[in-house]
């Protein structure tokens, strides 16, 4: 795992004192085609058998990078192991964008996803998605850390070189390329993205951490998980880029499934997922460059609460209908 010799910097009490306006626990914003009787924050399996759904071929998406191709051989042998757990067929779904994988999940084209940070509240809210399962480390811990970064010789040396400069986003769904730099510029900094400094969207933290290394981008905000598995690829060097800045930790993308799945099935795929053998596999190869070991259970209620309050201090809304 990548250590890196900066010095950790936590949100500041500026950036949590503005948090603090908002209800942690911020209450469901499902869209209307959903109900939540439970009061869980997610959408109800239908009640009415006849709205579920049981197809031959489960059809699963992993949040976009910027090489699906190297993702499908990641996951391949995950997706093996789904198929003998639930007695489907399981395509791997190469998706371009945040948005895309959105909209495949609402027009239900997509039955089982990892969705990043930022975007799960989307599509739970939007697309009716039930996520469960979160990568963790051996020990039980998780999460991965917002970070600014420059290229070596930029000139930015500190949050504050940034303005007048150009920072890149990677889209702005994604709680740590976006949401969160964003309140922290905001809050801390007095410093507004479009109006203090240049701004630009790269598409995912691989594009965004290659333009920084190749200096397309004076600066990037970026999720150094993926940027661990980059350098341990050999995607990028140590080297090739600075650390600005490190936030608190946060959630890592959220496993789940549609809605609207049958019961019995969706029963199946969250097995697959918790009994699932690491050892020696292509997500163990993988993934433990960023010191993740297995799926661990989650509940969008409480481990997506600061994500939730994130978005709400940048006013985020859900108007999905």
């Amino acid at each position: 795992m990548l250590t890196l010799s900066l010095p950790r910097t936590l949100i500041s009490a500026a950036v949590a004192s503005a948090f603090a306006f908002v209800a942690v626990n911020a209450s469901a914003d499902l869209s209307a085609r959903y109900v939540d009787n439970d009061g869980d924050m997610v959408a109800d399996a239908p009640t009415d058998e006849s709205q579920w759904v049981d197809p031959s071929t489960l059809i699963f998406a992993y949040t976009p990078v910027e090489d699906p191709a190297v993702y499908a051989d990641v996951w391949s042998d995950f997706l093996s192991y789904m198929e003998e757990t639930t007695g489907k067929r399981v395509q791997f779904f190469p998706v371009q964008s945040n948005a895309a994988q959105l909209e495949a999940l609402r027009a239900g084209r997509l039955h089982v996803a990892g969705f990043n940070t930022g975007s799960t509240p989307i599509a739970v809210n939007c697309g009716g998605f039930r996520p469960f399962a979160m990568m963790a480390a051996d020990d039980g811990s998780f999460g991965y850390e917002m970070e600014i970064i420059t290229y070596p010789g930029s000139g930015i040396e500190s949050v504050e070189d940034v303005e007048g400069r150009q920072m890149a986003f990677t889209a702005e769904t994604s709680n740590s390329g976006f949401r969160a730099p964003s309140a922290l510029l905001r809050s801390e900094y007095g410093l507004e993205a479009g109006e203090d400094f240049e701004t630009a969207f790269s598409g995912s933290h691989d594009n965004s951490i290659l333009g920084v290394v190749n200096k397309d981008y004076e600066a990037a905000a970026i999720a150094n998980s993926v940027a661990e598995r980059m350098i341990a690829r050999g995607v990028v060097n140590e080297g090739d880029y600075e650390v600005i800045y490190t936030s608190e930790t946060f959630p890592t993308t959220a496993y789940g499934v549609a809605h609207n799945l049958n019961p019995e099935l969706a029963e199946k795929i969250q097995d697959a997922f918790f009994s699932y053998d690491w050892e020696g596999s292509p997500l163990q190869a993988e993934f433990a460059n960023s010191g993740e070991a297995q799926f661990i259970p989650i509940t969008y209620q409480e481990n997506w609460s600061v994500v939730r309050t994130i978005a709400e201090a940048n006013g985020v809304t859900y108007d999905c209908d």
